[in-house]
């Protein structure tokens, strides 16, 4: 099970720091973003891949998206 950052109403960099905090903890696993700019979509997916970790999947998300990364 995916954990989750909500990363909402957040500017840059927050999302991207909150995310590679959950990285650094999980070491591995998988973690569910969600932001709420195209922005901060995109600059939290280039952090996530910069540490190895794949963007699985990205989803529209009310206002917002969802973003599902996992490293194995």
């Amino acid at each position: 099970m995916a954990t989750t950052v909500d990363a909402r109403g957040l500017s840059c960099p927050q999302p991207v720091l909150m995310t590679m905090d959950e990285m650094k903890k999980l070491g591995k696993g998988e973690i569910q973003i969600l932001v709420d700019t195209e922005t901060s979509r995109e600059n939290v997916s280039r952090a996530a891949a910069s540490q190895g970790w794949q963007v699985e999947d990205t989803q529209p998300d009310g206002d917002g998206f969802r973003v599902h990364i996992v490293k194995r």
